[in-house]
């Protein structure tokens, strides 16, 4: 059975100690309910799945791990509770080493927005004013294509998909963009700073 979301929070936070993995998770839920919202689905499962894909990264990140590497922890907890099916492929399919094929909207909306909301928020610490509102699809555009910007995000990835999706870049670029511009302030990117 599929948690709320203070439930679903609460797991995470139990997990996870960094605020910059609590931000991505919070940033990639945003992304995830974004485009529920689009495809007609159910908001709360696909927004409870962008929370929880990284449920475990901190504590066992070692992707090669084969027991309990990343993502495998996450996905024999969220079995243990009695998750749905849906939210354990899609965690499944977001990490492309274990050979899950994604094959829904969902899966390949979570592959597609995991990276992209990395390369936003480096766009949005850049900016002078540190606020994610000012930053704009052609700012991505243009840091997207310097390789040596946030070397790190796999723009193969979130490419793949949003070609899974069948959505032209800049408009996914847009979608994940407005999405996270509308939680700002719990990102820490509405222009105020830490601590305030």
């Amino acid at each position: 059975m599929l948690s709320t979301r203070e439930e679903a929070w609460d797991l995470l936070c139990q997990w996870i100690a960094s605020e910059s993995l609590r931000k991505h998770a919070l940033a990639v839920e945003a992304g995830m309910r974004a485009y529920a919202r689009r495809f007609g689905a159910n908001e709360h499962l696909w927004g409870i799945t962008g929370l929880v894909h990284d449920l475990d990264f901190e504590r066992f990140p070692d992707m090669n791990d084969r027991i309990a590497g990343h993502p495998r922890t996450a996905l024999r907890l969220f079995r243990e509770q009695g998750w749905p099916d849906e939210l354990i492929h899609a965690v499944e399919g977001h990490a492309p080493f274990l050979g899950v094929p994604r094959t829904t909207p969902m899966d390949s909306a979570l592959y597609a927005i995991d990276e992209l909301t990395g390369l936003i928020m480096a766009c949005a610490y850049v900016r002078p004013s540190k606020d994610i509102r000012d930053v704009e699809v052609k700012s991505v555009q243009k840091k997207w294509k310097d390789k040596l910007f946030a070397a790190a995000i796999n723009r193969a990835d979130i490419e793949q998909g949003a070609a899974e999706l069948d959505i032209p870049l800049d408009e996914h670029i847009r979608i994940v963009l407005q999405a996270m511009q509308s939680i700002a302030s719990p990102l820490g990117l509405d222009g105020r700073g830490p601590g305030s």
